[in-house]
């Protein structure tokens, strides 16, 4: 029965940030589990790539390339994606973007500009234009990826910190605006061995300090992602879940 609960077959996923990391991840485990996708980065040749490589599989799927900074982007994606398959069961906003600031005083507003834009602006647009569409027909899954850094802001993070609060705070009114047809939560990702775990991975203060005392493999990602994208999570929405391994709040 649990398994079935998790089946995504005939279920159409549009993920941002597709092609690497934990976006990689869940896209194998959605087309694992019968979905078909619609795979969206900034590099059109990397988004069809990963197409490809779920297609060799056995599953459909389009790569439609996407900056989710710039609303005019944004808005082409939902049409070319729901166009790609006639509907959209299950959108998950994984692009992200977290660069280092060397200090707060030092974050130049283009920086800051920047993060807000990839990390809160395009996933805000992307999930008015998904979720309008998804409650006025048979409803929907909306996936938020954030950070647990939104709950535990470090110094050199701080945009990207308040970036992040802000998308989890959107995730609840948009739950509330969508709702009872659409359901939107948030997962909230530790330190996860990823291409973009450079500054810290090989620190062994960081995982001293989670209960687990190591980094999560990006599969790790995927079990949560199944739960919220399919029906085993009926009843679940506005919930921000960590997957953290057990680290400090």
């Amino acid at each position: 029965m649990a398994k079935n609960q998790f089946d995504l077959t005939g279920k159409v996923v549009l993920i941002t940030g597709g092609t690497r990391g934990l976006g990689l991840a869940m896209a194998r485990g959605f087309a694992e589990a019968g979905a078909a996708l619609i795979i969206s980065s900034r590099k059109a040749e990397a988004c069809e790539a990963v197409a490809e490589e779920l297609r060799a599989k056995g599953a459909r799927a389009v790569g439609i390339a996407c900056h989710v900074g710039y609303w005019e982007q944004v808005e082409k994606l939902a049409e070319a994606g729901w166009a790609a398959f006639g509907r959209i069961d299950v959108l998950v906003n994984n692009a992200g973007l977290s660069p280092l600031a060397p200090s707060s005083l030092e974050t130049s507003e283009a920086l800051f500009d920047k993060v807000m834009e990839v990390n809160f602006k395009g996933p805000f647009r992307l999930t008015s234009l998904i979720g309008a569409r998804m409650a006025a027909g048979e409803g929907g899954s909306i996936i938020n990826v954030s950070s647990t850094g939104a709950l535990s802001p470090q110094p050199n993070i701080i945009p990207y910190a308040g970036a992040k609060a802000a998308l989890n705070a959107a995730s609840v009114g948009f739950a509330r605006e969508y709702g009872p047809k659409v359901r939107v939560n948030v997962i909230s990702p530790g330190g996860f061995l990823t291409d973009v775990a450079t500054e810290w991975k090989d620190s062994p203060t960081v995982t001293e300090r989670v209960a687990l005392k190591r980094f999560g493999e990006a599969e790790e990602i995927v079990s949560t992602a199944l739960y919220l994208a399919s029906d085993a999570s009926s009843y679940t929405t506005a919930a921000n879940i960590r997957v953290d391994g057990g680290a400090p709040p």
